[in-house]
């Protein structure tokens, strides 16, 4: 029978929520406010010759290509960054011995990247409402299409956070 370690799963998914929320300014802030200037400064200079492409406002048309531009650089920092500082540390070996087996490691750090950077990405969706109108015709495939590649792409960043000797070395 398959046996799954759910509270340690909980614990390291809990701890990297937790680290989030400790540096707010580095891990959610600055991703926002970066985005918004990209927003401020490309609708302002592109957006005033460019009124609408096809048929949507240009910064309605440039929010969903902020939002992947920011998932995907998040959901590969945070989760590469997850698994390097222990290295980093020499802590990694509490976690090689802690009762969980590498599944459950990878399930617990890859799912709290990808909630980060889901949560980031909504967080600029609604920051971008401020500037423009913007219209979801498909909410839930919108949802499922972030949830996939945020989950992809910190499986990737994942997988630096091994490979990488070095802070240099990491996305």
């Amino acid at each position: 029978m398959l046996r799954i370690n759910h509270r340690g799963m909980w614990a390291i998914y809990r701890t990297e929520m937790q680290r989030a929320f400790r540096t707010i300014w580095q891990s959610i802030v600055t991703p926002v406010i970066t985005t918004a200037m990209y927003f401020v400064v490309f609708g302002a200079a592109i957006g005033s010759h460019m009124q609408q492409v096809g048929g949507v406002d240009y910064g309605a048309f440039i929010v969903p290509g902020l939002m992947m531009l920011t998932i995907l650089t998040q959901s590969v920092s945070n989760a590469s960054i997850a698994i390097y500082f222990p290295k980093f540390t020499g802590t990694l070996f509490e976690l090689l011995s802690a009762p969980l087996s590498a599944f459950e490691a990878v399930v617990a750090y890859v799912g709290a990247a990808a909630t980060k950077s889901v949560g980031i990405g909504l967080i600029i969706l609604l920051t971008a409402t401020f500037f423009v109108r913007i219209e979801i015709l498909h909410p839930f495939w919108m949802l499922a299409f972030l949830l996939i590649t945020a989950i992809a792409f910190s499986l990737f960043g994942f997988i630096i956070g091994i490979w990488a000797k070095s802070f240099e070395q990491l996305a």
